[in-house]
């Protein structure tokens, strides 16, 4: 029987941030202490999730999301905790441009190789499954 790593998620998770257009995601205030929600597009490449902030650090969540480390990621069907890994290779946020625009039109946001990224590039997050 051939087991999943602890830092995968389980096939249902990535099929559900494949099929839906929008999810939860809930951090906690850095300033504050309480639980804030946004509704916010997910995508994955197979084997990994990612989100991003369009506007970039102008938004509170990804603040709140890098200062607290965790937030819960909500599906129709099922939550998972997470942790982000923001994605600082310029490549890897090119890539999953790709699948942004692939998955939601051409109006999202992509920069070329000889080009700064854009904000929303520059605050792409892979989640990683938060274990006990």
């Amino acid at each position: 029987m051939m087991r999943k790593r602890v830092d995968e998620f389980d096939p249902d998770v990535l099929d559900a941030a494949a099929r839906e257009r929008e999810v939860q995601l809930t951090t906690v205030g850095r300033k504050t202490g309480k639980p804030h929600r946004v509704t916010i597009w997910i995508v994955t490449d197979g084997r990994r999730l990612y989100i991003r902030s369009g506007e970039g650090l102008r938004r509170q969540w990804p603040q709140n999301l890098l200062a607290r480390g965790e937030g819960v990621l909500k599906f129709r069907k099922t939550s998972v905790k997470v942790r982000p890994r923001l994605v600082a290779d310029p490549v890897e946020a090119r890539a999953v441009s790709a699948l942004y625009r692939r998955k939601y039109g051409p109006f999202v946001r992509a920069s070329k190789p000889n080009q700064p990224l854009t904000p929303g590039e520059q605050t792409t997050f892979e989640l990683v499954p938060l274990v006990a």
